[in-house]
């Protein structure tokens, strides 16, 4: 997750941008309405890097065991 190269992933992440947006990524905004939609792009980048994140996060960390499960020691029938 790196802000500096944001637009490249963006881009990459989210297929379906409009010829505007596009444009806004690749040449910046020029007005304040250009630089409000930028900054929405930035924050819908930025939830997606976070999920992804996280996601990377939760398949990296070990499953956790059931403590009532006894893996180690062998079942027995009560009266043999």
């Amino acid at each position: 997750m790196n802000d500096e190269n944001w637009k490249t992933e963006f881009k990459l992440w989210k297929r379906n941008l409009k010829p505007l947006q596009l444009k806004l990524l690749e040449e910046g905004a020029q007005t304040q309405n250009q630089a409000f939609i930028l900054n929405d792009m930035w924050c819908e980048w930025k939830e997606i890097a976070v999920k992804k994140k996280i996601s990377q996060i939760v398949q990296s960390v070990l499953p956790i065991e059931d403590p009532w499960i006894d893996n180690n020691s062998k079942t027995t029938k009560p009266y043999d």
